[in-house]
């Protein structure tokens, strides 16, 4: 079964719109380029590997749709103004705006240095605010226009070992508060999407990679299973499109309960096997 079998939404949902992805060209990113192309947009992609920026693209050419290459480091705002000006220069003006790109690292914080600090900071929450400054003036003169930025369940409850990143993450929230409710009357809608345990390749590498961490991790989900790229490229989906017209400045969780916590659920966990969510959710 092919990805585009699994969506709930029609193929044509995006016809005609131009969207622009950050971190574009591994894991959720790459998921939600090649879903809006297979809903019917041409889409830009950003990001600074520009080899698996051309592999994305040429997948997405072959859906029949148009790829813009943008190679980008969203940490400096002149790359930043630079691809949007070239997405919109070969695709036309952008309708979509997926801040993606994101770092991150664990270590404890009496470890950090103001140089590590800086760095997630730059990419996360300054990243996605040139992001949303840069499309969101030229959404603002067109009057329509939608921002969806990336985030993390754990920006309001904090992470240990991850400081840098819910900081960020949890100003990327209020960032996207303030300019939903800012940008609102003139036709741009900016939301926020918090994926809790997603499973990728690279989250497989470098947070659960063998069985014993999968169970460790997979406790503190109520749903009991990983969520997947095509969880969060959903909620992409639908906040793009006329469904999500009504919705701005609004954080949708999709994490599986992890954030509200399990508490009493604890005392059944020895009646409830620990499983692991396909994608197809089976």
């Amino acid at each position: 079964m092919n990805a585009g079998s699994r969506s709930p939404f029609r193929p044509d949902l995006l016809a005609g719109s131009v969207a622009m992805v950050t971190g574009a060209g591994t894991g959720i990113g790459k998921v939600i380029t090649l879903e809006l192309a297979r809903h019917g947009a041409d889409v830009a992609l950003a990001s600074r590997g520009v080899e698996r920026l051309e592999e994305t693209a040429a997948e997405i050419r072959a859906l029949g749709r148009r790829a813009a290459v943008c190679p980008t480091d969203v940490s400096d705002p002149k790359q930043v103004k630079a691809a949007v000006e070239r997405a919109e220069s070969e695709l036309g003006g952008l309708d979509l705006l997926v801040n993606n790109a994101a770092a991150n690292f664990i270590r404890p914080s009496r470890m950090l240095t103001p140089v590590r600090w800086n760095k997630i900071v730059d990419i996360v929450l300054n990243g996605t605010f040139y992001g949303c400054l840069e499309a969101g003036k030229r959404m603002l003169d067109r009057r329509r226009g939608s921002i969806v930025n990336i985030v993390a369940a754990y920006a309001w409850t904090g992470a240990p070992g991850l400081a840098p990143s819910a900081s960020a993450k949890a100003g990327v929230v209020t960032l996207t508060r303030s300019l939903g409710a800012e940008w609102a009357s003139a036709g741009v809608r900016v939301n926020a999407i918090a994926p809790g345990l997603i499973d990728t390749p690279q989250t497989r590498e470098r947070l659960w990679p063998d069985e014993t961490m999968v169970e460790r991790m997979l406790k503190t989900v109520p749903a009991g299973g990983f969520g997947s790229e095509y969880d969060v490229s959903n909620l992409v989906l639908y906040l793009a499109s006329e469904a999500g017209s009504y919705i701005t400045g609004e954080v949708i969780t999709a994490d599986g309960g992890q954030s509200l916590g399990k508490g009493a659920l604890d005392m059944l966990e020895s009646l409830k096997p620990v499983r692991r969510r396909t994608v197809d959710g089976k």
